[in-house]
């Protein structure tokens, strides 16, 4: 039996963010799609309860004889121990060492290069070191789109060994009573949504600056997400921008079904960030049929492919017309949410596990 280490640590981070869902949902199509004589095997950190990181078809997950801290601690000095398989993945950049076994990586932007101010100094210290040992070690590297492998290109030495993959917008199932679920969390009327961990490097600010605009469209904003860094605080900053309280609507995190739920009763997804490496929530609501404005990072106009109200980068007024025209103008509407679903029916999950398969079989 061929066995694939495939690291799930970051289902346990403390905001495990897009990275967790890319890593969840790769690992288990992975598994329903392996060939005969292969199998995958989850790995983490040493926990307490690695019950977040379990994965249907995956084995395990395993633990490594260190805790959370250590591991990175050691991973990052290039020492420490290593999943036992015969390739391993690693889905972010906390990349175990290369030994005998052949390493797989997968890089899902280029921020820490290109936009070192949305990070912590910490974070991008970290994340360029991680990067660099990835460009070192690592025996091919994914990126989830072909602006990611440019960018990079410019800062890393990968040489021939990238691969771009995309990733999946088919994760998410409308409920049968996902009416019913909007009620419960008190969303009875339209509404603009936004999904993103509540951090300077998705746009936030700038989507609460353009519904202060007098041009803006009366209509609230739903966020769902994980405060992550930089003190981003939704309700005061909405209250300095002299918005009513009824216009902003953070959720914090959800599960699934009420995510579903909360998507598919949007007006559209308002995706303003300042630079991303693929944009999952774009995807996903493009695959729910949820029309899509974002701004004009390369991925995300990658990723879209016409088929979105695109902005450019920190312009709050071409921002607040695009929302204006969004709400306004049903059949825009209806046209962005055919040509979203016409746009992402390519991306799923298990073209994504079949693409590194391949991956795998090159190294192996």
């Amino acid at each position: 039996m061929t066995r694939v280490g495939f690291l799930v640590e970051q289902c346990l981070a403390p905001v495990p963010g897009g990275t967790a869902r890319y890593s969840r949902e790769l690992a288990a199509a992975l598994a329903a799609t392996a060939p005969e004589g292969y199998a995958v095997e989850g790995w983490t950190a040493l926990h307490a309860s690695a019950a977040a990181a379990v994965v249907p078809g995956v084995a395990g997950p395993h633990r490594l004889p260190l805790g959370r801290r250590a591991l990175i601690a050691a991973w990052e000095r290039g020492v420490g121990p290593v999943p036992r398989a015969d390739v391993v993945h690693a889905p972010t950049l906390l990349v175990p060492p290369r030994r005998a076994t052949p390493l797989v990586a997968t890089i899902h932007d280029a921020v820490p290069w290109t936009h070192p101010e949305t990070l912590t100094q910490r974070g991008v210290a970290w994340h360029r070191r991680m990067g660099m040992r990835v460009a070192a070690s690592a025996d091919l590297v994914i990126v989830p789109t072909n602006a990611v492998a440019d960018e990079l290109a410019e800062f890393l030495d990968l040489g021939d060994r990238v691969r771009v993959i995309g990733e999946g917008a088919d994760s998410l199932a409308v409920p049968p009573d996902a009416a019913e679920r909007r009620a419960a969390l008190g969303l009875d009327g339209p509404y603009l949504f936004s999904l993103a961990t509540l951090e300077p490097r998705k746009g936030l600010d700038l989507a609460l600056s353009a519904l202060a605009e007098a041009a803006a469209p009366d209509v609230p904003l739903v966020v769902v997400g994980q405060q992550g860094w930089g003190g981003v605080d939704l309700d005061a900053s909405a209250a300095a921008l002299g918005l009513q309280p009824s216009r902003v609507r953070a959720l914090g995190r959800v599960s699934d079904e009420d995510l579903a739920a909360v998507f598919s009763g949007a007006l559209a997804l308002v995706a303003p960030s300042r630079a991303e490496g693929f944009g999952l929530p774009v995807a996903e609501a493009m695959a729910l049929g949820v029309p899509v404005v974002c701004s004009d990072a390369p991925a995300l106009v990658e990723v879209t492919g016409g088929a979105a109200l695109t902005v450019p980068v920190g312009d709050v007024v071409s921002l607040t017309e695009a929302l204006q025209e969004i709400v306004a103008d049903e059949a825009l509407r209806a046209r962005l949410a055919a040509a979203g679903r016409a746009r992402a029916a390519g991306m799923t999950w298990r073209y994504a596990a079949e693409a590194t398969w391949a991956a795998y079989r090159e190294v192996l």
